[in-house]
């Protein structure tokens, strides 16, 4: 108990306030059948330096990205940030820096957050944007529930283009609340037939671009055809770069945007935390989960920022909530804004067009290759090949031994969908002629 505070003296007396006569007599109600009298199967106490030791020795076994030719994609991309801004979140005051319970006494995380929203909301081309969530993939979940309570239906029509993970979520959130999912058979060349699945019992239709296969889509004739029937139209988006070269989902019509802003600002940090990105229309505020800082002007008509909406269920009545999600990815979205502050809009565009031009390149060269097919008819900077009677798996597996991550093998994520030929690279500004020459030889004499 030595992380504890109260001595000998201060559990007696809590103990006989509740009139038992030791800590043992608080768990007589458990069977000894089921109690646990051996040790949990944890390793002895070691030395700090042997446990440095020991997480080195497992940290070596990691192939990390800055150490292959990188091309591993999937809902994650490698882009560089500056150091300048893992140098500026790590200020004490961001870094120790948690939600704000009294938030008008948070000015600067106030603002911070303000001026994220105000980011997210011009890159997505929404009116209103929320103070973030945990990912991408949750704040999907959360758009589709959304969209139940907005048009009091139950029914979401999922593209098969979206993010397996991202549907996964969509699925255990609506096994809870009773919520039909069509989802639609996931398709390389993203050609499917959305609109002839929309009745007047559709709540939303779920897409995304570039969807997970990377291929392109403009949705602004789909979300016509999802407003006739009063459903509202979700559009994802796992590649936040791309939105410094494609159409804005805004633009398309679309009610709800949510994606994954970890490519702007915050490493791949083996899977997380990342920045779950979160926009929508004024008509649909009211019911956006999260939180909304706001500007305004205090008694004597100085600039100051509030926290002017807040869905949490301690904040408000339980039953009035819109959503659970009990915190924001404070210190994330400090990353992405600092990030997007660099590059400002020239910057993000370079960025992304340097991504597409060198995945241009390297989709043409790869499909000259004899047994690797290019599936893609458009993309940003993430296509999909298909290795003519290969297992995608077993050449990732065996390129990794030479220090390649050529990408993400399909049936990793689609396991059930018949796809183990199929092969998704991404592209980004970090990857050198080198990384291309290396991937095209290896892949030349995997598939010969």
């Amino acid at each position: 108990m030595r992380y504890l505070p109260h001595s000998k003296k201060n559990r007696e007396a809590m103990l006989a306030t509740i009139g038992v006569n030791s800590i043992d007599d608080l768990f007589a109600e458990i069977p000894e059948s089921v109690r646990v009298t051996e040790g949990f199967g944890l390793p002895d106490h070691a030395t700090e330096l042997e446990v440095d030791r020991y997480f080195r020795s497992q940290s070596a076994k990691n192939l990390a990205a800055s150490e292959a030719a990188f091309f591993v994609g999937g809902g994650a991309y490698r882009h560089h940030v500056p150091e300048t801004v893992n140098h500026l979140i790590q200020r004490s005051e961001f870094l120790t820096a948690y939600t704000p319970y009294q938030p008008e006494i948070s000015q600067g995380t106030l603002q911070a957050l303000f001026e994220f929203q105000t980011q997210v909301a011009q890159l997505y081309d929404m009116e209103v944007a929320n103070a973030s969530m945990y990912d991408g993939s949750t704040g999907t979940g959360e758009a589709v529930l959304m969209a139940h309570r907005a048009t009091k239906r139950r029914k979401a029509i999922v593209s098969g283009g979206v993010h397996p993970q991202y549907v996964e979520v969509i699925e255990n959130l609506s096994d809870f609340g009773s919520h039909q999912v069509v989802k639609l058979p996931a398709n390389p060349t993203g050609v499917e037939d959305i609109i002839s699945q929309l009745d007047k019992e559709t709540s939303c239709v779920v897409v995304q671009t570039p969807n997970f296969f990377g291929e392109l889509s403009d949705f602004t004739k789909l979300a016509e055809a999802v407003h006739a029937v009063k459903a509202l139209l979700i559009v994802v988006v796992t590649e936040v770069v791309s939105l410094g070269a494609v159409k804005a989902p805004g633009a398309m019509g679309a009610d709800i945007v949510v994606g994954e802003g970890q490519s702007i600002g915050v490493g791949l940090n083996f899977g997380g935390p990342y920045v779950g990105l979160f926009a929508t229309t004024k008509k649909l505020l009211r019911q956006m989960p999260g939180r909304v800082c706001g500007e305004t002007v205090d008694a004597d008509g100085k600039r100051g920022f509030v926290l002017t909406m807040s869905t949490r269920e301690q904040h408000i009545r339980r039953e009035k909530a819109t959503s659970n999600i009990c915190t924001n990815a404070g210190l994330c979205t400090l990353a992405f804004t600092i990030h997007m502050s660099l590059l400002g809009e020239v910057g993000l565009r370079k960025m992304a067009m340097a991504s597409h031009n060198a995945a241009v390149v390297l989709a043409e060269r790869l499909a000259k290759i004899d047994g690797v097919e290019v599936l893609n008819t458009s993309f940003f900077n993430e296509f999909t090949v298909r290795l003519t009677g290969k297992n995608a798996n077993d050449i990732v597996n065996q390129l990794a031994d030479d220090k390649i991550l050529a990408g993400v093998p399909v049936s990793r994520l689609l396991p059930d969908a018949g796809h183990d030929e199929l092969l998704l690279i991404a592209v980004t500004e970090t990857n050198s002629d080198e990384d291309f020459d290396r991937l095209e030889t290896a892949l030349k004499g995997a598939v010969s």
